[in-house]
């Protein structure tokens, strides 16, 4: 991408588009379209037409979606179909009348099914039933993927997508009941260490196991692919039937249990741990395969743990005075 390229990052304020903004700063693109929620309503078809016609974006990164945990899924099934569908099709529908020379949709690990073999492969896609608690935010996704690949193979587009994995970091949703497992256990233990709690209760048995990844890496890692010559990605992800899109992960995982122990760990909390077995657990295992983005030139940097301390840290500084009574 040119330096001076007008780039769309459709959802800057986002957990993914907030670190996707700062990654093309320190890299030097300064010339962003950045709009509001407020100035631009991505599920407003007219709306979306206009800005493209407006400020004709050279690329655009689709980091904008509903987003939440197995709470949040299952509480509002209808706005997270609903609005994930309408935010796609409006941004990748103009983006092709545009001339946009190319798009990366942000998916997500949940894509695949329930059961699917471990390591999760692009090729898993479609094979199986999804999980249930996230299964319209799920379908929206893979819709988008279809999207991408369909207009691909129609006209001519470089539009791909990647499938991050759990992420986690700076600007994400700390929620009591709407967050995902990490920032809600670091938020809940958090709180529990200033009211001198004794204990902390999770959801599920603590037995599932999650791949995690610091936001940051994976801002670094969709750059790497925008930032890639069209002979390079063209292989592997503009190949069809190959797969459009590529799994972004650490290829590692850990427990829920692990997990909240070492969030226990980094956030000073001294009570006991307790896992209450009558809530869902969700998919039992999510670890993604990535070998196509290793062959493609990136892999994270940042382990778990100082990825959690890091997020503490700006939890700490962003939200602590205070929110212990809210």
């Amino acid at each position: 991408m040119d330096k001076g390229a007008r780039i769309f990052v459709a959802g800057s304020n986002g957990l993914v588009g907030s670190a996707i903004v700062r990654c093309l700063g320190t890299r030097g693109y300064a010339n962003l379209l950045l709009p509001e929620i407020d100035e631009l309503d991505l599920t407003n078809q007219q709306a979306v037409a206009d800005f493209f016609q407006q400020n004709k974006p050279d690329y655009v990164l689709l980091a904008a979606a509903k987003v939440g945990g197995i709470h949040a899924n299952n509480t509002y099934p209808a706005e997270f179909i609903h609005i994930n569908l309408a935010i796609q099709n409006n941004v990748i529908h103009n983006s092709w009348l545009h001339g946009v020379k190319r798009l990366l949709f942000l998916g997500s690990s949940c894509i695949y099914p329930k059961f699917a073999p471990q390591p999760m492969k692009e090729e898993h896609l479609l094979t199986g039933l999804l999980e249930p608690t996230n299964e319209p935010y799920a379908l929206a996704k893979i819709a988008g993927i279809k999207q991408c690949e369909s207009y691909n193979r129609q006209y001519g587009t470089k539009f791909i997508a990647v499938m991050p994995t759990n992420l986690y970091g700076p600007g994400d949703n700390f929620h009591p009941e709407n967050s995902h497992v990490l920032p809600a256990l670091i938020r809940r233990f958090h709180e529990a260490k200033m009211l001198n709690t004794p204990e902390v209760v999770v959801w599920g048995s603590g037995t599932p196991r999650r791949e995690l990844l610091y936001v940051d890496d994976m801002a670094a890692g969709c750059l790497h692919l925008m930032e890639l010559a069209d002979e390079q990605i063209a292989p592997e992800l503009l190949s069809y039937p190959k797969p459009c899109f590529v799994n972004l992960g650490t290829g590692e995982d850990v427990t829920i249990r692990e997990l909240a122990e070492t969030v226990r760990a980094v956030v000073g909390f001294a009570g006991n741990l307790v896992f209450d077995a009558s809530k869902p657990d969700g998919t039992p295992r999510k670890l993604q395969d990535v070998f196509r983005m290793h062959g493609l030139g990136w892999r994270h940097e940042v382990e778990l743990e100082e990825g959690i301390r890091r997020t503490y840290q700006w939890f700490v500084e962003k939200y602590s005075n205070g929110l212990h009574t809210a």
